[in-house]
């Protein structure tokens, strides 16, 4: 029976977003809701300028009726979890939502300030995290998966432990939403390791489990529209909400750590900005890598020479996302014995 909820979470979220898109496309390029590209960027993602934004708008529907459809029933069994998980990336999304209206308003590429993004994020963060705490689904330890423990940390350290992981995967997330398609394949995997680990673990996370199988299947009728040639980008509105997502998942199932596997790719992406701005300014000029983050490092032939076609670099993430989906598996499945 939970299988099959799962299955149809899956294809509720499928349907919807599909649907939605095919008549919010149309109105997003009749709003001129379009995307400015940055003139520092690869030179030939200039002709992808006017495409429309704001397309994350379709699985943030698609979910949020997988919620309330599907996953009603557990809300009346006691399990808010998902409920939660939604809200927080509804908070997220609504971040997005502002930067991507600055930037359609002003006609560019800049929104709001990174120091107004950060605080409005660490804000939501720990809202949400003492919200968890309160309701019960989160306590001041880690769970180490693949070794099966877990260590006891201080509130003091934990809370802005916490704090950091959200914000950085938040904005993980956003970096690798660079190439079409990129950043829904990407989380379309990380979904599909939440949805086994859950079902690996039974009932009592089932709510979750719905919620996970839903934003699968509510990406996957995104890139519909998103996959190259992208029809539309899902914009800060959607990166920022996937982003509040996974990271809200891991830390409604009470563990967070599961986000150095299951986040992998995101994570090198991170790094890459990271080092490249580091040793720039520490060398006055020079450069790890050809552009940061990692993705267009590959589009511009960085180390082999060899330029990668967006396809391809869609394949090497989400291929490498569900491998380390696997990995995360077998590294949390048997948490309760299962």
């Amino acid at each position: 029976m939970s299988s099959m909820k799962l299955i149809v979470a899956l294809a509720i979220g499928f349907l919807v977003s599909s649907l939605v898109g095919a008549f919010l496309v149309p109105w997003l390029r009749r709003v001129k809701a379009e995307q400015m590209i940055r003139e520092v960027g690869p030179t030939w993602h200039q002709h992808k300028s006017g495409t429309p934004t704001m397309g994350g708008l379709m699985f943030i529907a698609a979910i949020a009726v997988v919620c309330f459809t599907v996953g009603f029933g557990y809300v009346m069994e006691g399990q808010w979890g998902h409920v939660l998980v939604l809200s927080f990336g509804l908070v997220f999304g609504a971040i997005g939502f502002l930067d991507d209206y600055e930037k359609l308003r002003h006609h560019q590429n800049e929104g709001l300030t990174a120091r107004g993004k950060f605080l409005l994020q660490l804000a939501a963060s720990v809202c949400f995290l003492f919200l968890l705490r309160r309701m019960g689904y989160l306590e001041s330890h880690l769970y180490v998966p693949f070794w099966n423990m877990t260590l006891d940390v201080p509130d003091w350290l934990y809370f802005p432990f916490a704090s950091f992981v959200i914000v950085g995967c938040v904005n993980a997330i956003n970096l690798t939403d660079g190439v079409d398609g990129l950043a829904g394949g990407t989380c379309t995997a990380v979904f599909i390791g939440f949805t086994a680990i859950v079902w690996s673990w039974g009932a009592e996370y089932m709510g979750l489990g719905v919620f996970a199988a839903g934003m699968t299947g509510a990406l996957l009728g995104f890139l519909i529209y998103n996959f190259n040639p992208a029809k539309v980008f899902m914009g800060d509105t959607g990166s920022l909400f996937l982003g509040g997502c996974i990271s809200g998942m891991a830390f409604a199932l009470d563990m967070p750590l599961i986000l150095v596997t299951l986040c992998l790719m995101p994570i090198i992406e991170t790094l890459s900005d990271i080092i490249q701005v580091t040793y720039f300014k520490l060398t006055h000029g020079k450069r790890v890598f050809k552009m940061a983050p990692f993705h267009h490092h590959l589009e511009m032939g960085g180390w082999s020479g060899r330029k990668w076609k967006e396809k391809e670099i869609f394949t090497l993430f989400t291929g490498v996302t569900l491998l380390m989906a696997l990995v995360s598996v077998l590294g949390a499945m048997h948490r309760f014995g299962a």
